[in-house]
């Protein structure tokens, strides 16, 4: 190996990656070119001074990439990553299978971004559990946007009510394709009665970004009411979540 260069600290490839990759991972040097240093320098001093408000995506991006890939320009991968997903957000949260056949991306790269979209969640998380939902309506609808607006496939998760109405637990009940997750309504109402729950919401997502239920939808939410009620256990209401939007079964009559 030519002098100055190292293989200690090389970024992990996709499994996709050639021999052409390898032996551009072989040149990679010990120490940044000055350009590409002083860029990272740029950046992480418009972060700090001014957040990342006006900071475009893909720079914001570059912030999340320079640990995962310490030798090389990042650019061309937070663009690469952009163009495939979308924006800052898609990228976070895409599936870790997905993010994996984007040529460049590595385990280092996906620990990073779901570090980010795991403490995005919890910080968020944090602003619902053990306080009253229904006077916490705006956090709770911030939480569910932050959790599953952007996921390819549905998800179905179940928040559970004291008698308070505030929120004892949030559990993902089930996952599904992209338009179907299987939901059963005894094992909802036989939850509710392991944690001592008076009330419950459901809500789940719509990855084609539209929130308009289907008749299954409807279906299923009406079974669940019909055994909660059984129970004295209140169904408040049924949230789903789109890409931009949130739609209440509660205010829109369907409950």
């Amino acid at each position: 190996m030519a002098k100055g260069f190292s293989e200690a600290t090389l970024p992990l490839f996709g499994p996709e990656g050639d021999e052409d990759e390898v032996v551009a991972i072989a040149a990679l040097p010990d120490r940044l070119p000055s350009y590409i240093a002083d860029h990272r320098k740029r950046l992480r001093r418009r972060f700090l001074e001014g957040g990342a408000a006006a900071m475009p995506d893909y720079e914001l991006l570059e912030l999340v990439l320079f640990r995962a890939i310490p030798r090389q320009d990042v650019k061309p991968l937070a663009r690469r990553l952009l163009d495939t997903f979308g924006d800052f957000n898609r990228v976070v949260t895409a599936a870790i299978p997905r993010l994996m056949m984007v040529k460049g991306v590595g385990e280092a790269v996906v620990q990073e971004l779901k570090i980010v979209e795991a403490s995005a969640q919890r910080m968020m998380r944090a602003r619902v559990m053990n306080r009253p939902v229904l006077s916490s309506w705006d956090a709770l609808l911030d939480y569910c946007h932050t959790a599953m607006a952007h996921r390819e496939t549905e998800q179905f998760r179940l928040l559970y009510l004291d008698r308070k109405n505030v929120l004892i637990a949030d559990e993902e009940q089930g996952r599904g394709t992209v338009d179907h997750v299987p939901v059963y309504p005894r094992e909802v109402v036989k939850r509710a009665l392991e944690l001592n729950a008076s009330a419950l919401i459901l809500v789940h997502n719509h990855p084609s970004g539209d929130p308009t239920p289907s008749e299954a939808d409807i279906a299923m939410t009406l079974q669940v009411q019909d055994a909660a009620r059984v129970l004295g256990i209140v169904l408040h209401d049924h949230l789903i979540i789109g890409k931009s939007r949130e739609l209440s079964f509660r205010s829109q009559g369907y409950l």
